[in-house]
């Protein structure tokens, strides 16, 4: 009944495509086969005994807590206006740098990226606080709606980031689930703290890659990055006060993980109560404010909780239909080994990512084909990097990248759709280019978590 499971995927897409919502189409259309095969007999409806459990299981785990925490402390530097107080010092520090501000652009998105690690908010926040003034100072659209979409995705990528924290408990049960199929019965772990440490090297290579382009357009397109005038000299103290306290909670939240002193979920507390003390630090916080982020949170995690109930549902029909064999068939009967089977999984999650969100794919796909890659001799953490990049390169492509729609949202009408296509061309070549450098170079995600935990 292979087909069937097939089926089950295909009109999963669809009905999203139509524009219901996500948690209800996966759960509901997984029962709804379910319900069709039980009557037929060519579906054992004693697997559905086996939700609860699961259902259980997503309660009690520890490593997921850290997701409404980290969205509690991006929604909360959201709101205590970090991002203005970075572009506007970073600009001035700048001068008049020929393609300064570009530049300040994607270091503030870096930032923020390792501060918020949502993609929508951070390129939403660009959006409104950047767009109009490099657009003012001469910046072609291409170029400024490029750079503004490309550091908005970096959240994807740069820890301490959501999709990283889901990546690793998903990565964790297909690492078992793989050693187990291949006779392990003392299965190794992979930890959210091992993406984060591989995540950094290949996260900064993309910042510095982006830059580095900046910098080419700069020198050889001047018209499309004019200089601008040079400000007055800026404070030594202002800068402190712009940087140091973002930079010191990042590192507060990064090193206590990498460093091994806390664990994810305690690290993302921390960083929560830390974006509220620099909240009120920064008088930016006040009763009707800190309701706006509970109610932004709550929403959020709402959301991301719900279509991992969601996705255990469909899962769960998927695998009754044999849908995971038929995966595991056709993988290895790809020409190419190993290489033939992720290139194809790489493809397909390119593609998946221009009508799923990253949190569909990491709970709907990954556990399907994760066991699969890794049974094959894979390294966890190189996958999960390849993965993260993977999607985030998704966002930006043309012509249904999430990203591109974020921005089209807050983009003056003067801007074009066309405009925002041509602009992120540029940057999802550096991502494919980077994709390949990673793929030729894996110690480049392999390195440090091996220095840092021993492995």
């Amino acid at each position: 009944m292979e087909w069937v499971a097939l089926l089950l995927f295909v009109v999963v897409v669809i009905v999203l495509l139509a524009g219901f919502p996500v948690a209800f189409t996966l759960a509901g259309v997984g029962l709804l086969f379910a319900g069709i095969g039980s009557l037929a007999g060519v579906f054992n409806d004693a697997l559905l005994s086996g939700l609860p459990n699961r259902l259980f299981g997503i309660m009690n785990n520890e490593t997921l807590v850290a997701v409404p925490l980290f969205v509690f402390m991006g929604v909360t530097l959201e709101r205590a206006r970090i991002a203005e107080d970075l572009l506007d010092t970073l600009c001035c520090l700048f001068g008049s740098l020929r393609g300064g501000l570009g530049i300040s652009v994607t270091l503030v998105g870096m930032l923020l990226a390792a501060s918020t690690g949502i993609v929508g908010a951070t390129v939403v926040t660009m959006g409104l606080l950047s767009l109009p003034t490099m657009l003012k100072r001469g910046y072609s659209p291409e170029i400024a709606t490029g750079t503004i979409c490309a550091s908005g995705t970096l959240g994807q990528i740069i820890p301490p980031s959501i999709i990283l924290v889901m990546l690793g408990d998903v990565l964790t049960s297909a690492y078992q689930q793989a050693q187990l199929d291949m006779g392990i019965y003392q299965p190794k772990t992979v930890s959210v703290g091992d993406l984060f440490a591989g995540a950094l090297i290949p996260g900064l290579l993309l910042v510095a890659l982006y830059v580095l382009y900046l910098v080419a357009v700069a020198l050889f397109r001047p018209a499309s990055m004019p200089a601008r005038e040079s400000d007055a000299g800026i404070s030594i103290g202002r800068i402190v006060h712009a940087l140091f306290p973002p930079l010191f909670l990042i590192f507060a939240v990064l090193g206590s993980i990498l460093f091994g002193l806390a664990t994810p979920t305690e690290a993302a507390a921390v960083g929560g109560m830390g974006a509220l003390l620099l909240a009120i630090a920064r008088q930016q916080l006040n009763l009707e404010r800190l309701r706006e982020i509970m109610r932004s949170t709550l929403t959020i995690s709402s959301m991301v909780f719900m279509i991992l109930i969601g996705a255990s549902v469909f899962s769960l029909v998927f695998r009754g239909y044999g849908g995971d064999e038929a995966v595991r068939g056709l993988l290895e009967a790809l020409p190419g080994g190993v290489v033939g089977a992720v290139i194809v999984v790489m493809l397909v999650m390119f593609l998946l990512g221009f009508v799923l969100d990253f949190i569909e794919i990491t709970f709907v796909v990954v556990p399907i084909v994760g066991p699969i890659l890794l049974a094959m001799g894979l390294d966890p953490v190189w996958l999960g990097i390849m993965i993260a990049i993977n999607l985030q390169t998704s966002f930006l492509t043309p012509p249904f990248g999430f990203a591109l729609f974020y921005l089209r949202g807050v983009a003056p009408p003067e801007v074009s759709t066309a405009q925002i296509y041509r602009g992120v061309i540029p940057f999802v070549a550096i991502q494919l280019f980077a994709l390949i450098v990673l793929a030729a170079a894996p110690e480049l995600v392999t390195w440090l978590p091996g220095q840092i935990y021993g492995e």
